[in-house]
This record gives structure tokens, C-alpha cells and sequence, in this order.
């Protein structure tokens, strides 16, 4: 890094260490490092393969038995299971610490963040957890593993115990709404907020990404931390490029 990026990361710390009240809004970035690959970066999911994104669609899971197969497949051997926190989780744990941290509001669903250490109370799970199932029909939910344990068994597309219907995990996929007391909830932690710090997210998908907006209006200072260019970029006051594994830890270690 230079002279100059070292003259953001000092802003931006500086910009945390003045803050009453910190959003925090994390995207696949940050769990990289853990060995989850995100989706639209460029050794991401659908950027290798287009194909798979179908199985991310809520009309393709629920109109073809295949689509379902393929995913349950997928689920036993996901590198979720064996992913630990990494030093960016670790950073925003230390952020809470300091007594700083209002929400964090993430777009995984790996719940590395509850594994790191930080409170379940301030993370707000945009689009859902992978550890759950959830009955599309009944809307009953259960751990995941009790669903992947019957797919060992030999059942390659489970239906729910209770009442037959589909089982999926409990994320959000395409065409499927957001929670709206999540969304309520993220967008007031988005405004109340002296900073929005924004880690390992592309702000390419809403309403995520609007929180950004909502901050920025309210009058937040927004920190963007990422590997890639994002759409939000001059919105910002200070933009972070690189690895966010690196970069948190250091805006972190002096509070």
C-alpha cells in the first residue's frame, strides 16, 4: 500500500474511532479468506459457471425435482461445513468490543460471523442462513443437518416430516422476497448509524445495497472496504481496495 492508502486507512479508522453508533454491512468478501467462494468476484460461482445460478432460482428449485437433486448434492459437500472464521470476522468482533457496533447486517449465510464470537443479537441475516431448513409449504424450520443426514441416508430430494412439502435451506433465493422485519430493521440500523462501514460486498444486489444510500443520506460517514470497484464508490467518503482480511484488522486495532 501507499502513501495515500495509508492515509485513507488512517482516515477511515479515525472515522470508526469518533463513531457513537457503527453499522457494519458484509457481502462474500468476507468469508473468502474461510474458503467460500462468492459468487460474482472472479473465481466466483456464477462467474465460472452461469449454469449454476439456476439453482438460485426459486422457480426452477420448486418446478423441477433435478434442480432440487443438484442442490442437495451441492449442500453435503459445501466448503460451509468446514469454513472457520478468518481475521475480518475477528476484526468486526473487536469492533463490537469497543462498544461501537449498532448492526451487522450481512448478506452471508454462513453464520461465521455468530461463529467468530459476535453477538446473534446485532447480526441481521439478510438473506437467510444455510445451517437451517425451511418447509416452503409449512414453513417449519430445522437444522440442516438433520435434512443432510437423510441425504446421506439415500432420500436425494427430502421432503419436509411434518407435511410432505419442499424442504430448502431457510436463505433467500431469486424470486423469493426478503424478511420485511429484517428489511425494516436493517434500513433503521442504516440510518440511525454515524458510520456505515460496507466489507466484502459488490453492492450489486438491493435492498442491500440501498442501505448504503439511506446512511449516506442520513448523514453517515460510509466506509467501503472490497476487492472490486462497487456501484456505491462516490458515495463514499473513504474507499478501501484490497483484501479485507487484511484492511479490517488495521482499522480496528487502535480502539
Amino acid at each position: 500500500m501507499g502513501h495515500e492508502d495509508e492515509d485513507d486507512v488512517a482516515r477511515a479508522a479515525a472515522l470508526l474511532a469518533r463513531a457513537g453508533r457503527v453499522t457494519v454491512l458484509t457481502g462474500a468478501g468476507v468469508s473468502t479468506d474461510s474458503g467460500i467462494p462468492d459468487f460474482r468476484g472472479p473465481q466466483g460461482v456464477w462467474t465460472r459457471n452461469p449454469a449454476a445460478e439456476r439453482l438460485s432460482s426459486i422457480q426452477a428449485y420448486v418446478e423441477d425435482p433435478e434442480v432440487r437433486r443438484e442442490a442437495w448434492r451441492q449442500r453435503a459437500v459445501h466448503p460451509i461445513w468446514d469454513a472457520r472464521p478468518g481475521a475480518a470476522h475477528a476484526a468486526l468482533v473487536d469492533l463490537e468490543r469497543s462498544g461501537r457496533l449498532a448492526a451487522l447486517l450481512t448478506q452471508n449465510i454462513d453464520e461465521l460471523h455468530q461463529a467468530a464470537g459476535s453477538s446473534p443479537d446485532l447480526v441481521v441475516e439478510l438473506h437467510g442462513t444455510m445451517h437451517h431448513t425451511q418447509c416452503l409449504s409449512c414453513g417449519v424450520r430445522a437444522p440442516m443437518g438433520e435434512a443432510l443426514e437423510r441425504v446421506a441416508a439415500g432420500e436425494d430430494d427430502p421432503p419436509c416430516p411434518h407435511c410432505g412439502g419442499i424442504l430448502k435451506s431457510a436463505t433467500i433465493s431469486f424470486g423469493q422476497n426478503l424478511d420485511a422485519g429484517v428489511i425494516r430493521r436493517a434500513q433503521q440500523a442504516a440510518v440511525d448509524a454515524d458510520v456505515l462501514l460496507a466489507v466484502g460486498t459488490s453492492l450489486g444486489v438491493h435492498p442491500a445495497a440501498g442501505v448504503v444510500d439511506l446512511a449516506a443520506a442520513a448523514g453517515a460517514a460510509v466506509i467501503i472496504v472490497n476487492g472490486e470497484p462497487t456501484p456505491y464508490d462516490d458515495v463514499a467518503t473513504v474507499v478501501l481496495r484490497g483484501g479485507v482480511g487484511e484492511i479490517l484488522p488495521r482499522l480496528v486495532e487502535g480502539l
